[in-house]
């Protein structure tokens, strides 16, 4: 399976929420904390990894196309 991983410093945590920065030209987002590992600290370095859930994809595109087609017959 294709998946993509990076490296991200926690800068600092503010009111339940962390602000991450990643690369060289520092990217920044947030996430709430308890997304994170216990214990997290501001300048702990995490890793990340991205993966495509192809299964859990399907099933709402499945689940998208049988609404469709149940509002179309409204019609």
């Amino acid at each position: 399976m294709d998946e993509k991983r990076l490296t991200a410093t926690i800068d600092r945590i503010e009111e339940g929420v962390a602000v991450l920065l990643c690369g060289d030209e520092p990217v920044r987002f947030t996430l709430p904390v308890g997304l994170l590992p216990g214990g997290i600290r501001e300048g702990d370095i995490i890793d990340i990894a991205f993966r495509r859930n192809l299964e859990a994809t399907e099933e709402a595109r499945r689940r998208v196309a049988e609404r469709i087609e149940r509002l179309r017959r409204r019609e």
